[in-house]
């Protein structure tokens, strides 16, 4: 299986109060084409440190990130940039939309950065917005959105660029359960139909279970055992590793 993203002895340390606090300890993961992986964890576990490097948003205290390949480490400032643009998609938590675009300017953004022109994919990005559930909001601002809607905003622009990967950093946490569970829906179809691969670190076991595999992070470290397959898993198998790891 060809790897988009890799991790080789991943740690990432920090200050606090004066002492040296290892936030990830030698993490070893991969994300292959048209996967699904989950990563649980507590709150302070690591789980948007691991995001941050992934994307080489920030750089590893030890170890190696590769994207598509390349070892970000050697990478210049810009050349890791242009390597994230084009390989990385993310789905935030709080939906990151800009306040003052319309829906279908907020999913037309990654072209227009890229580059491209949205007024010439007019059509595509109205395919999309339908297919979505959006094609009525598509002249909407933000902040007359539900949180469904702004997160369904989110995938859509996610999916609008092409990139192979998608983060998802607790993508349901703002939404009620049926916005959430229509969420994560569109965000299996994204592996099953678009052929992308996706990176979700959660807390949410119900979220965990659609899912190829789940890994669980604990005091910075992805624990060898459990490792649960899916799709399909049971919400009582995600609590029972959860209790099993005592988190």
């Amino acid at each position: 299986m060809t790897h988009l993203v890799e991790t080789q002895g991943l740690y990432r340390f920090q200050q606090q109060d004066g002492q040296k606090i290892a936030i990830l300890r030698g993490v070893d993961l991969e994300v292959g084409e048209q996967e699904f992986v989950c990563v649980m964890g507590p709150s302070g576990s690591g789980k948007s440190t691991l995001l941050h490097l992934l994307s080489g948003l920030d750089e590893p205290s030890a170890g190696k990130v590769l994207l598509g390949g390349a070892d970000l480490s050697e990478l210049g400032v810009e050349a890791r940039t242009l390597r994230r643009r084009a390989s990385i998609a993310y789905v935030f938590q709080f939906f990151n939309l800009l306040p003052n675009l319309s829906v279908s300017e907020n999913v037309g953004l990654p072209l227009s950065i890229a580059g491209g022109h949205p007024e010439r994919e007019r059509k595509r990005i109205a395919a999309l917005l339908e297919r979505l559930g959006l094609a009525s909001r598509a002249d909407a601002l933000p902040h007359q959105l539900s949180g469904g809607e702004m997160q369904r905003t989110s995938i859509a622009r996610a999916l609008i660029g092409g990139q192979k990967l998608i983060l998802a950093d607790e993508p349901t946490g703002n939404l009620s359960q049926k916005a959430g569970l229509e969420v994560m829906q569109l965000l299996r179809k994204a592996v099953d139909v678009d052929k992308r691969s996706l990176l979700l670190v959660t807390h949410n076991p119900r979220d965990a279970c659609f899912a190829d595999r789940v890994l669980f992070l604990v005091d910075g470290e992805v624990v060898k055992e459990p490792v649960l397959k899916g799709p399909g898993l049971k919400v009582e198998q995600v609590h029972a590793a959860l209790a099993k790891l005592a988190i």
